[in-house]
């Protein structure tokens, strides 16, 4: 994956400008600040290195949202540019999607499928974040995808694929796939660390799922 351009904020000479022709109301001086975007993390590990994986992509969201901080003035903490939620997925609800404007989606592959823990958590939330008429409200919002797997790991990005699909995601960059090579049964249960270069293509992704959020808002 090649290293994403750092995301152009509008100066402020001509933010009233852009956001009229967005839609939008222009911010003055005594309208509330919006609340930042945020973009959801979630992850299911089983021997560390998908763990691993989510904690570089919200590395690198941090570091994207720092600079868009910096450039705002004054300078604000990183905070009220981007909020970025990295949760397990054992603890992520329909309602964790609805309010967040971005998603990255990270877990392991078993037996050539997406991990139960985290097939378990797209089960739990799919239906809770479809309208009653089956519309999706969270249509158009960018999404990515990292699997750790041992020799494969496409079985578990398809699926996730699909799932997205149905809530009409928008995939923002092909689906992060670290394989390890692991293949007998203590290699694959053993613990795992994540090799330099795919934990900075991680940051990378979760840089650019920020600089998307950052530009939308």
């Amino acid at each position: 994956m090649s290293a994403p351009g750092r995301p152009k904020r509008v100066s402020s000479p001509g933010e009233e400008v852009a956001q009229r022709q967005e839609g939008r109301p222009s911010r003055t001086s005594d309208s509330p600040d919006p609340a930042p975007p945020r973009l959801l993390i979630v992850w299911h590990s089983r021997t560390g290195a998908a763990l691993g994986m989510a904690q570089a992509a919200a590395e690198g969201a941090r570091g994207v949202a720092e600079w868009a901080a910096r450039e705002q003035s004054p300078p604000s903490p990183p905070g009220d540019a981007l909020h970025i939620a990295l949760m397990p997925a054992d603890d992520v609800q329909a309602a964790d999607l609805l309010r967040s404007e971005g998603y990255l989606f990270c877990a392991p592959e078993n037996l050539g499928s997406l991990s139960g823990a985290m097939k378990e958590c797209f089960d739990r939330c799919y239906y809770g974040v479809l309208d009653t008429d089956g519309a999706s409200p969270v249509s158009g919002r960018p999404y990515g995808l990292m699997v750790s797997a041992g020799t494969d790991g496409s079985g578990a990005a398809r699926q996730m694929e699909r799932i997205c699909t149905g809530w009409r995601l928008r995939l923002a960059a092909p689906p992060l796939i670290a394989r390890n090579g692991a293949q007998t049964p203590a290699a694959i249960l053993a613990p795992k660390t994540v090799a330099p270069e795919i934990l900075r293509e991680c940051r990378e992704l979760g840089g650019l799922l920020a600089g998307l959020l950052l530009m939308a808002g």
